[in-house]
């Protein structure tokens, strides 16, 4: 600790090093969000009247804390949710869910398949030949990813109660053999009004920001949009409406899709994009998507 300090030059390094390493559980909530939004970001965090869709995120985080969001970001529970909702099959089957990563039997499962936490993101394992897997590397991976508490990192508190799984899903992949499409629709109030395409190309992601008449948008949000603007999905109209019935209700929530050979596959729902930490450029457009959450009035 004593190392760290020497190298504090900031109240911004402060928060960082004093604050909210060593003692989160010494401070409100709210004070909590507030150092760490400026450790983050490095701006004061408006939570009186919250103008851009980074600050009403926060707000949420502290203000909305409706039970449903604790379902709705469980990548196990969700689905039923989902099927519920626009029917079973827009949903990836689950092939098997362990609740360590001991229980894990690989001679159960095919020859191809998906593992992931049910309560993070980033943990995901895609096995295309089960002969050829570290089996112990992946039950060190997830080992570590469960005692991993996503809700501490940034205040999402509706991560917090997830029962901690492991999924065990099936494969998909398009016929085309191209790295599968994420479609990432922004919906407010059941309204889907900013679209973007986003697809893992190694060390070159690339995401392309539309408004809902496949508009390009000039958004930024960490990757690069591509040089070459994506053509219009086939099924846009058809997840448009699919992402307003799943959203009904909600201020804000992002709702994800795949299209796998012309079929349509719900990925999950995300109530604070990148912990709405993270900077939106053009800053005018942190604006923008800010006026479009219209916070709830009896909160």
């Amino acid at each position: 600790m004593f190392r760290r300090l020497k190298n504090i030059k900031s109240l911004k390094d402060f928060f960082g090093v004093i604050m909210l390493d060593y003692c989160p559980k010494c401070m409100s909530e709210k004070f909590w969000l507030e150092a760490t939004y400026l450790k983050w970001t490095g701006l004061h965090l408006d939570l009186r009247h919250p103008k851009t869709f980074n600050e009403k995120i926060q707000w949420m985080k502290l203000y909305d804390r409706n039970p449903l969001y604790t379902q709705l970001v469980d990548k196990n529970l969700v689905k039923e949710w989902v099927a519920d909702k626009i029917g079973k099959q827009y949903v990836i089957p689950t092939l098997a869910v362990y609740s360590s990563e001991e229980e894990i039997d690989f001679d159960k499962l095919p020859n191809q398949f998906v593992l992931k936490c049910n309560h993070d993101s980033g943990s995901v394992i895609v096995c295309r030949n089960k002969e050829q897997i570290d089996k112990d590397e992946v039950k060190r991976h997830f080992r570590e990813r469960l005692a991993y508490d996503c809700s501490a990192v940034c205040g999402e508190w509706a991560y917090r109660n997830v029962p901690r799984m492991i999924i065990a899903e099936q494969f998909m992949e398009d016929k085309s053999g191209e790295a599968l499409m994420d479609y990432k629709w922004f919906c407010f109030n059941g309204i889907p009004k900013i679209m973007y395409m986003c697809r893992d190309k190694g060390e070159h992601p690339t995401t392309d920001f539309f408004d809902m008449e496949f508009n390009r948008l000039p958004i930024r949000i960490q990757d690069p949009p591509s040089e070459v603007c994506p053509d219009k999905p086939v099924l846009f109209d058809e997840m448009k409406r699919l992402a307003g019935v799943l959203s009904k209700g909600l201020p804000e929530v992002r709702v994800d899709f795949y299209v796998v050979n012309g079929q349509i596959y719900f990925g999950e729902m995300t109530f604070y994009h990148l912990g709405g930490m993270t900077q939106i450029k053009p800053y005018e457009w942190n604006v923008k998507m800010g006026e479009m959450i219209h916070l709830p009035n009896n909160l």
